[in-house]
């Protein structure tokens, strides 16, 4: 019975932010991601967060822009996204692992819980 609902996106010019955010039940003490696929492209990682909220992880594309953290008492995890881009326009999903903790950002195939996506659209 886990739900990851993600909220928060929308439209925005380039050089605007955005905060998602994905709050989580029947999941805890997780690694949790963010994940993006453009139409035609490959789902691509963003960002993951250790279950105790001291180890983050970027995409080279994001890193300095995007800032992940995580509320436990709320359990739930959130993108800060700043200076967003024209290219950062995807559908955005929140993903949860099956390990407690992790050391990288991973592939789509590290995660095991998935989120109905929110879409981010950014225009020039």
């Amino acid at each position: 019975q886990v739900q990851l609902v993600e909220s928060g996106g929308g439209s925005v010019q380039a050089g605007g932010s955005l905060r998602l955010s994905c709050a989580a039940s029947g999941v805890m003490n997780k690694c949790m991601g963010w994940f993006r696929q453009a139409p035609g492209k490959e789902r691509e990682g963003v960002a993951a967060i250790s279950s105790g909220g001291s180890g983050t992880y970027y995409s080279d594309s994001v890193k300095g822009r995007f800032t992940i953290s995580r509320d436990t008492a709320k359990n739930t995890v959130y993108l800060r996204m700043s200076s967003l881009k024209p290219e950062d326009t995807a559908m955005y999903y929140c993903a949860a692992r099956a390990t407690f903790g992790c050391n990288r950002l991973g592939t789509e195939y590290d995660y095991t819980y998935w989120g109905q996506g929110t879409t981010v659209t950014i225009s020039p």
